[in-house]
């Protein structure tokens, strides 16, 4: 009965558009003008180039979006407190790092941290331009309950979003992110799907208006015990949602980003996926749901540890690809890090030295020449929390 309902909808949907879009015009010597819908505003040149430098060759996002909420968690885990002077600290300390433009091209931010300054006065946002770095924004308003669903979630922010970006674009910001999840112990449902592809698309339509190249971002969780096969059926169904709905609402696929999980087994499937069948898998996803016009896919690492991560992105980019195929990692980045600084003021140095090693790494991972050899076990532990929530 779902299906039946949803083929109407684009039955009409259809009948609806060719109404709109093609009328006749009197002395006219064709009899006919065809409307085209007018993409992305007037902001069209620019999200394309924004979109080619973030997706430039050796680099990938530095992801430091975390909210305040899950910010507590990253500083309990070294025993600082949840201030602002704190988040403020470390936020500082990566986007400070010397050199560090030459492996990250873009940084996603969150609201706090786009306004705030360093110590010094200097704003954040000029920070990252001196280093050629493209300061991005998180735009979400994070997940709650989808009524009508198996227990499933759907992502809120979408009013007042407009305004909004209207506003981060003034402060400096070039590009957004919106991230949903999947699940798929929860099913997932067919309305979870839908609702996740919907609001994406909206969601993008709504930044390209404003200036900001949007981060489609739908997370398949890595929770639960199914296999590589079955993680490969939802995201190719995900994805065909998603780019349906994008074209709907007429959102210019060349100034996009794609934020995907890899196509891997659940976190508790019995055997482990080598980096070359996680490779296989995903890019198969990719060939048959992404249209090469995307300029760039920048993978999350879902839990991933921060070798594991690395190990995956080298065996995508063993062979050419027909987008740039990068990272846009949080935790993988930043977990030895965190470990490394303790919120010790002496400890700076060392810490962004260690964002450094990481960073290199995934550029050499982009370019497919990373190897592990010298890695440390703290590098190869995974982060995987069964439920975690952001």
């Amino acid at each position: 009965m779902a299906c039946l309902s949803f083929t109407k909808l684009n039955a009409s949907s259809s009948q609806w558009i060719a109404h709109q879009s093609f009328s006749q015009r009197r002395g006219s010597s064709s009899g006919r003008r065809v409307s085209v819908p007018i993409r992305a505003g007037g902001y069209s040149d620019e999200l394309v180039q924004t979109a080619k430098s973030v997706a430039s060759p050796g680099r990938g996002i530095l992801a430091i979006d975390e909210s305040n909420a899950t910010c507590e968690k990253r500083l309990a885990s070294i025993g600082l407190d949840n201030t602002e002077t704190n988040r403020q600290a470390y936020r500082q300390l990566l986007l400070t790092t010397p050199g560090l433009g030459q492996y990250i091209s873009g940084a996603i931010l969150f609201e706090e941290t786009l306004y705030q300054s360093t110590t010094d006065g200097k704003k954040f946002v000029d920070c990252l331009r001196e280093a050629k770095i493209m300061p991005g924004i998180k735009v979400d308003k994070g997940l709650v309950p989808l009524p009508g669903s198996n227990n499933e979630s759907w992502c809120q922010g979408l009013d007042g979003l407009a305004s909004r970006s209207a506003e981060y674009y003034k402060q400096g910001a070039r590009f957004a992110k919106w991230r949903t999840v999947v699940s798929i112990p929860c099913g997932p449902s067919a309305l979870a799907v839908k609702e996740a592809a919907w609001g994406l698309a909206r969601y993008a339509a709504i930044s390209q208006d404003n200036g900001l190249v949007p981060i489609v971002e739908p997370e398949i969780l890595l929770d639960g015990d199914h296999s590589i096969d079955r993680t490969l059926e939802v995201a190719e169904k995900v994805w065909s949602e998603v780019f349906f709905y994008l074209a709907e609402n007429n959102v210019l696929f060349e100034g996009i980003l794609l934020k995907p999980s890899m196509v891997t087994p659940g976190a508790e499937h019995k055997e482990k996926a080598s980096p070359e069948t996680i490779a296989k898998y995903t890019l198969k996803m990719l060939r048959r749901r992404v249209p090469p016009a995307v300029p760039g896919i920048m993978f999350l690492s879902g839990g991933q540890s921060e070798v594991e991560a690395t190990l995956n992105l080298n065996a995508m980019n063993q062979s050419p690809n027909p987008w740039h195929v990068s990272f846009s990692y949080a935790r993988a980045l930043q977990n030895t890090v965190l470990k490394t600084w303790q919120g010790n003021p002496e400890n700076v140095e060392a810490a962004q030295k260690a964002l450094l090693v990481r960073a290199e790494a995934n550029s050499l991972a982009q370019l497919g020449k990373y190897t592990d050899d010298g890695e440390s076990d703290e590098a190869k532990k995974g982060m995987f929390v069964k439920g975690y929530t952001y």
